[in-house]
């Protein structure tokens, strides 16, 4: 289990992304970094989407990190919970009504790592798979 301090920093991300509902893939390639706040890490992602024929597009998105006893707890940059992590525990579950979120981390690779999701629903059904490289 990594602790917070070991995210802190610059890392290089690749992120494949497939709607199997829509039968469509893409993907993404940026930069992410956690950031010192008040209360942890702020985590900011930025890179180019390019997903399925749409022309190239910036995206940018944002999440808060905590410690929490031995864990992690990952909220929306909102304040709203995401979802959590700890000794024994590298995959957790997200409702987000209709649709069901799950995510699996692999540190094994350290300092790469990735992070999977599995979202399945009425509405969705997509397999997202990120790879961080620290790069500073």
């Amino acid at each position: 289990m990594i602790a917070l301090t070991d995210l802190e920093g610059r890392w290089t991300l690749s992120r494949r992304i497939v709607d199997h509902l829509a039968a469509r893939e893409g993907r993404f390639v940026g930069q992410c970094r956690w950031l010192p706040d008040a209360h942890g890490l702020r985590q900011d992602e930025a890179g180019i989407l390019h997903y399925a024929d749409a022309p190239p597009m910036q995206a940018h998105r944002s999440y808060l990190w905590r410690a929490e006893g031995e864990g992690l707890v990952v909220s929306f940059d909102d304040g709203r919970p995401f979802h959590r992590l700890g000794p024994g525990q590298l995959s957790d579950l997200h409702q987000c009504d209709p649709d069901l979120y799950e995510v699996r981390y692999d540190f094994s690779q350290w300092p790469d790592w990735t992070q999977s999701w599995r979202v399945r629903g009425p509405r969705k059904d997509m397999t997202l798979h990120s790879r961080f490289q620290r790069s500073g």
